[in-house]
Order: structure tokens, then C-alpha cells, then sequence
């Protein structure tokens, strides 16, 4: 970092959930550690709300004239055109249709705010937006502010959309629903391997809407900016940079994870929004295990388990009577179907073999030596924690993008082994202790370990000075100081 050099503004422009939030919160550190660059992040009035209710478990949060402040991060906010008590999850069609037309004014009123404040103004150099706030690129092109996007899904993600929202291949119809997919940088896509945004039956049309906005606006973006690294998805990436700048600038985990907590200086180096509280008692638990025995199983904060579902993993970790941590939040199962009577008879059952806790610090629990193997819905931000402390997987993927990313890690990646649904929809018991088995114990085994080991140890190569990821990010900001004397505001009336 130049001492002395004037202060750069950057503006992030998140989608309103935690898992969304992360990334874009490491690489504001990540771009603080490159140059004097104070980053302002911008999210909806509901989220700034929860952040200033809820007590932050991960870093040090202060507040002052009703503004927020995350390890040097600024926080503001804008309205999504619903009052604060509407149900945004169980009417997520509507908001993303709401939330993408009152968006674009109210991100510009405040961008303007904040440029004419006279204590302290901000002239931002540059915007980044993420994937699913697509519209804040319009704001950017609008002010004439140049523009990146931090693309949160794996790169193949990209490539995909790329190739379904510009009609580059035919994909599944209602009338051909199991057609195949070969892209030139990917082996051939099943349509089970495909994300459910792109198949017939998605129900999510807003979030498809924002994805083929963010795809098709790819013109007026600068930089793309990847939650991968390029030793990870290497052909792909020279793929997509025959159509778009492309850069991979992850894994945007937590340092400890990737680094150790040996080599991270306090909340700072582990910045991050957890809106839930952990229930640490499972770290001391960890400790009394055997190291590689223990089966960690966690769907995210988003995956609403079923009765069913839930009792058959249950009965697998029971029959497979190995250790195991499950996460299992109340909002994750429905009550109404007896799930809870069912956890409370597992829990009574389980007492001297396991632990189910509601939420856990994940990158503690996956850094821990203990871990054999992790049960997961295949989110990214938890692919790439999994990838950076070289943890085999079970993949038991749900949904959007879930499916590659599984795709990913068990037939690319080589790291673990995906459970396959019966005819009736569901994992069947037998199924999860045949790969638990699989994973944890014989011959592959070994390979899925070791594989897993040269995987973090790439991740680990790519974040230290010279690395892939690090010389991007620096060319990422050497471009925004360049430029940053030529930024104009077109300021309008519209």
C-alpha cells in the first residue's frame, strides 16, 4: 500500500444476503491491502436494519450518527420498496421484480448523496455490483462511473449462462427436458448437472431475469471479477476471456481458513457478517475425536428440509455410527410435519455419538483436524472454504447452482462423491452410509484425500504475494487508481 497517495472510493453493490454480502466484504480487504481505498458498501434499508439489531460474532462493528461500520468497511443503505415486516422469502418473485425497478433511482439518489455530502464527500472511482443486483450496472453507466462485477458462482457458472441466455446451445425444453449440454471448455452437462435456473421447471423467474441481465450487460461492465482461481478452472477462464474480461481473484474465504489463525492479525483479517450466533461448544467437541473421523453435514441457512429427508439422514449417521457434527437450523425443516418430534427422538438417540448444534463458525469446524468428510448442499462460499482446508465431500445438492457445483467437486475436482435421488425425489439411506463409506474409509479414500490436499495447497499458492488471485486483484486496483482522475459524474435530473 502507497502511504500518502490520495484515497481512492469504491462502492459495492450487494444482493441482501449474508452468503452474497461475504465475498464482497474479503475482497474490500483484499483491495484495502493493495492501496489507500476506502470501500462504502451499499445495501437494502431490511438488511442495513438487521445488521445494526443483530450482535456481529465475526468482527467489530461500531455505529455512530446511525452509520455502520465494518472493519473499516462503510456500510449505507437504500430503499427495496417494501416496509420493513414484509416477507421478502416467501415472495421473492415479487421483490426481485420490485426490488430491480425502485433500485436503480434509489442507488442513484444515494450515490449523489454521498458525492455532495459536505462534511465528507465521496466520489467513488469505481462501482462493483454483483450478479443479482444487476440494474446497479445501469446506475454506474448512467453517472459514468466505470464498473466491475464480483461474480459469486464458480466460473462454469458463467460459462454456462453465457452459453443459455445468448442461445449458443440448445439446453432442456419442457418438450425435451433430458437433453445434454457440451460447452467446448466443460465435459458434457447432463441436465441433472445443469443449475435449475436454466431447466423448465425453475420457479425463480426473477432470479433468472437478473442473471440474464447480468450476462447480456456484460458490454457495459470493465472488469469481471471471479470467486474462483484460475489454476482451479483454468480452461474455462480462457473460454470466457474470448468474451468478457475476466479475472479470478478467489477464494474469498476467510484467511484463517487458508492461511491458519497463525498468520492472521485479529477481527480485521476475518471480516465477514454472521447473522446468527455459533454455538462453539462444538469446537471443544471436535476436540475429543479422532482426526479425519468426524462427518460434518450442513445445508446453509437457505435448504427447508423435509420430514423425510431429515429422518433419512438421520438414520444414515446413525447407521453408519461414526462421530458427526450436523448443523440444523429451526427454519430449516417444517415443523408442522413432525420433524421436530423426529429430532428430539435422534437427539436422545445420538447423545454419545454426535452433536446437532443450529449454526457453527464453518471455517473453524472445516479447518479442524477432526473433520473426515463434509455432507453439503454445495454452496460455493462453502465449496471454496472445503477446497481451502482440503476436506473430502458427500454433495447433496438442492438447487440454482448447486447441481455444477457438485458436478464440479466430485467429477472434476476429484474430491468427494455425489448421492443420487430414488425415483420418489429423495436420497435413500443406503445410498448416504454407501458413499460415507466410500469417503471416509478403502482406497478412494486415500485418493479423495490426497487430491483434496493438492487442491489446498494451489489455494493456498494463489493468495500469497505473486500468486494468480493476488497479481489480479493488484491489477485490478492498479486500473482504478489509472483511471480514477477521469472519472465525471454525469449527474442528471431523471
Amino acid at each position: 500500500m502507497e502511504h500518502g497517495a490520495p484515497k481512492i472510493n469504491v462502492l459495492m453493490v450487494s444482493f441482501a444476503t449474508q452468503g452474497h454480502m461475504n465475498p464482497m466484504l474479503r475482497l474490500a480487504k483484499q483491495l484495502q491491502s493493495k492501496a489507500n481505498i476506502q470501500v462504502t458498501l451499499a445495501t437494502t434499508e431490511i438488511f442495513y436494519h438487521h445488521l445494526l439489531k443483530q450482535n456481529n460474532h465475526n468482527v467489530t462493528t461500531t455505529t455512530s450518527n446511525n452509520t455502520l461500520s465494518i472493519s473499516g468497511i462503510d456500510f449505507e443503505s437504500f430503499p427495496d420498496g417494501f416496509d420493513l415486516d414484509y416477507d421478502r422469502k416467501s415472495n421473492l418473485n415479487t421483490y426481485l421484480d420490485t426490488l430491480a425497478k425502485v433500485g436503480p433511482t434509489n442507488l442513484y439518489n444515494l450515490i449523489i448523496s454521498l458525492s455532495t455530502n459536505q462534511i465528507s464527500p465521496k466520489k467513488f472511482s469505481c462501482i462493483i455490483t454483483s450478479p443479482f443486483v444487476p440494474w446497479a450496472t445501469n446506475v454506474a453507466v448512467r453517472l459514468r462511473i466505470p464498473c466491475a462485477m464480483l461474480w459469486i458462482q464458480p466460473c462454469t457458472l458463467f460459462a454456462i449462462y453465457h452459453s443459455y441466455y445468448n442461445n449458443l446451445n440448445y439446453f432442456p425444453t419442457k418438450e425435451n427436458p433430458h437433453i445434454s449440454v457440451k460447452l467446448p471448455c466443460l465435459p458434457l452437462l447432463e441436465a441433472s448437472d445443469l443449475p435449475s435456473i436454466v431447466l423448465p421447471e425453475n420457479p425463480i423467474t426473477g432470479m433468472n431475469e437478473s442473471l440474464s441481465q447480468a450476462v447480456k450487460n456484460v458490454d457495459n461492465i470493465r472488469w469481471v471479477l471471479a470467486n474462483s482461481f484460475y489454476e482451479l478452472e483454468k480452461e474455462v477462464v480462457e473460454y470466457l476471456s474470448k468474451f468478457v474480461d475476466i479475472k479470478a481473484v478467489g477464494p474469498l474465504v476467510p484467511p484463517t481458513v487458508l492461511l491458519g489463525e497463525e498468520h492472521c492479525h485479529g477481527n480485521d483479517d476475518h471480516v465477514g457478517i454472521n447473522l446468527w450466533k455459533p454455538e462453539d461448544k462444538c469446537i471443544d467437541w471436535l476436540k475429543q475425536n479422532k482426526d479425519n473421523s468426524v462427518i460434518y453435514v450442513s445445508f446453509g441457512s437457505v435448504i427447508m428440509l423435509s420430514r423425510e429427508q431429515l429422518e433419512i439422514i438421520g438414520k444414515a449417521l446413525i447407521n453408519c455410527k461414526r462421530p458427526f457434527l450436523w448443523v440444523v437450523k429451526e427454519k430449516n425443516y417444517s415443523v408442522s410435519e413432525g420433524a421436530r418430534e423426529f429430532l428430539e427422538w435422534f437427539l436422545d438417540e445420538t447423545k454419545e455419538q454426535g452433536m446437532v448444534v443450529k449454526w457453527c463458525s464453518q471455517d473453524k469446524v472445516l479447518s479442524h483436524k477432526s473433520l473426515g468428510c463434509f455432507l453439503t448442499h454445495c454452496g460455493w462460499n462453502s465449496m471454496l472454504e472445503t477446497i481451502s482446508v482440503g476436506v473430502p465431500v458427500i454433495a447433496y445438492p438442492f438447487w440454482t447452482d448447486q447441481p455444477t457445483n457438485a458436478k464440479l467437486m466430485c467429477d472434476l475436482f476429484g474430491v468427494g462423491l455425489r448421492l443420487w435421488p430414488n425415483k420418489d425425489g429423495l436420497v435413500g439411506v443406503e445410498e448416504i452410509m454407501k458413499c460415507i463409506e466410500v469417503v471416509m474409509d478403502g482406497p478412494r479414500a486415500v485418493e479423495f484425500r490426497a487430491k483434496a490436499a493438492e487442491w489446498k495447497n494451489n489455494a493456498r499458492e494463489v493468495v500469497v504475494h505473486g500468486g494468480s488471485s493476488d497479481r489480479n486483484i493488484q491489477d485490478f486496483v492498479d486500473d482504478i487508481i489509472q483511471t480514477s482522475s477521469a472519472v465525471k459524474y454525469n449527474v442528471d435530473t431523471e
